[in-house]
């Protein structure tokens, strides 16, 4: 039999008894009106209000999840779930659990991952706070539309279905409220087909204040979009401070940048040459991040990663950073010349620092190429 269940409604439970046994009724209701041979799991967090019993008085089964949070409940109900196909959604009573079919039908179409959106279904007045509904699932929607190209628009809906075969693919790991984001990022990463569904957001059915933190929870969503896209973290600033920095300086060793009421020399040098110093910084964070994320399996490996590895190696990087020294260690000596010609008496500054700071900034561009090379080998030694 359990190899024949098309369906697994998953819901997690930390102290949901006021509206718990209501959504197992919609669940179950939904499964038997519908003819759909299913069942309803419960991955209860640690409920000490009676939770449990309520659970099995509907005779629907029951995981115990000892390790805290969102993710870490769901994720042990989910792979307890016998079923083809799964639907999660929280047990607070917000999501309607009579009204599945539009998900179930998209997953017999055959999509990976069927997400709700509650912008489109409709949310109850006072069911979603002002500040989610109008900053927090805006910003972050619009952010993972931005760093991921996902063209959906309700990023953490709590009420979404996937196959389990999907699933597997996912490879999820956070344990807490981030996990929502996981779930969307992953399933893009690994090219599995991602629709919407408009959905209704009621007003939950209980008294107490709810579980999900906004500020708390909102910045771990935000920082988990962050790590998850080192082309937005690191890459791309990287890429425009070191385009800044070079072009600018480069202008600025041939000749100062006269206006009307001010010149920029030689001291804006010495800035321009550290924006070209942190955004390499960033570059090379990229490189590290992407390797450290890919080998410890948080971030699917890809064809561009592969290729990242024919481009740059370790002889590679030894080669340019040696060259880089030279260069540096060349200008020095030609600003130690300069300084000759004087017997090493008082140097004209602005003509001197033109060599120095070029001279100083090639030797730790070098010695910094060398030193994330090395590390970029041991961080891709299984490869």
């Amino acid at each position: 039999m359990e190899n024949k269940l098309e369906l697994s409604i998953v819901m997690p439970c930390l102290n949901e008894a006021e509206t718990l046994g209501i959504c197992i009724a919609k669940a179950k209701s939904f499964l038997d009106e519908n003819n759909i041979i299913g069942e309803v799991v419960i991955a209860d967090n640690g409920s000490s209000d009676g939770s449990i019993d309520i659970a099995l008085s509907h005779n629907v089964n029951v995981v115990n999840v000892e390790q805290k949070g969102y993710g870490s409940a769901l994720k042990s109900g989910i792979n307890a779930a016998k079923g083809k196909y799964v639907i999660m959604g929280d047990a607070d009573d917000s999501y309607d659990f009579s009204n599945l079919m539009p998900y179930l039908v998209e997953l017999r179409n055959g999509k990976d991952l069927v997400m709700g959106n509650r912008f489109k279904g409709g949310i109850e007045k006072n069911a979603m706070p002002f500040l989610h509904k109008y900053l927090g699932n805006p910003v972050l929607s619009f952010l993972g539309r931005l760093f991921f190209k996902i063209n959906i628009g309700d990023f953490h809906c709590g009420l979404r279905g996937f196959s389990k075969a999907a699933y597997n693919k996912m490879n999820l790991k956070t344990t807490g409220m981030e996990f929502a984001s996981e779930m969307v990022v992953k399933s893009k990463l690994n090219n599995l087909f991602i629709v919407e569904v408009p959905t209704k957001l009621h007003k939950d059915g209980r008294t107490r204040a709810p579980h999900l933190k906004t500020w708390s929870d909102g910045w771990r969503h935000l920082r988990f979009l962050m790590l998850y896209s080192p082309n937005w973290l690191f890459l791309y600033p990287g890429i425009l401070l070191v385009l800044i920095g070079f072009v600018m300086s480069i202008i600025l060793v041939i000749n100062p940048i006269e206006f009307e009421s001010f010149t920029l020399d030689v001291h804006t040098l010495l800035y321009t040459t550290a924006f070209l110093l942190v955004g390499f910084q960033f570059i090379i964070f990229y490189g590290l991040t992407k390797i450290f994320a890919v080998e410890n399996e948080l971030l699917p490996k890809s064809n561009r990663y592969n290729k990242l590895f024919k481009f740059i190696n370790l002889e590679k990087g030894l080669i340019i950073g040696f060259i880089l020294i030279v260069i540096g260690i060349f200008l020095s000596f030609k600003g130690l010349a300069s300084w000759q010609t004087t017997n090493f008496g008082n140097l004209d500054t602005n003509t001197t620092l033109r060599i120095v700071i070029p001279a100083i900034t090639t030797l730790q561009l070098g010695i910094q190429t060398i030193l994330f090379s090395f590390f970029f080998s041991i961080l891709g030694l299984k490869k």
